[in-house]
């Protein structure tokens, strides 16, 4: 586990242990700051496209026509 991967666990693990009116509160100052925001938007389309198959760039840009 690299340092970064523990910092998040130890992050979410105290998120975790809250109780949900303090959880709660915490997740939505994060919804609430524009950039934190666009992240997790960001981070969750990442996720869920995660198991699609991939394609080269250059294959991208020739079939938009540039």
């Amino acid at each position: 586990m690299t340092t970064t991967q523990a910092t998040a666990e130890v992050f979410l693990t105290a998120l975790r242990a809250l109780p949900k009116k303090q959880r709660d509160a915490v997740l939505m100052r994060i919804a609430e700051d524009k950039g934190l925001r666009e992240d997790m938007l960001d981070l969750t389309l990442i996720a869920s496209r995660q198991n699609e198959s991939s394609r080269p760039f250059r294959q991208y840009l020739a079939e938009k026509g540039e």
